[in-house]
């Protein structure tokens, strides 16, 4: 009955942290690409609507892969198919 407790316990844990990663490192990311975007428009302007267009594609990805975290720690959380296993 306890390693059912501890991997119920694991299973319950392991979404806080993903969520934790999944949308702290893409804000990151997200910050230094932006970064470097105004650095290039800076240093050549005649060439800023390009590196905007790649801009927003590129932070539109990086939002994409924090939405993805989201879900499969939601279904970990509330539709977790171990669960059921363990309940047997």
């Amino acid at each position: 009955m306890e390693s059912n407790v501890l991997l119920v316990v694991v299973m319950s844990v392991a979404p806080l942290v993903a969520i934790t990663l999944g949308c702290v490192l893409p804000a990151l990311v997200e910050g230094k690409a932006v970064l470097k975007a105004l650095e290039a428009m800076a240093r050549q302007p005649e060439v800023a609507d390009e590196i905007r267009t790649t801009l927003i594609v590129s932070l539109a990805m990086l939002e994409t892969t924090a939405i993805y975290v989201l879900l499969v720690c939601l279904i970990l959380l509330f539709a977790n198919p171990l669960l059921a296993l363990l309940a047997t």
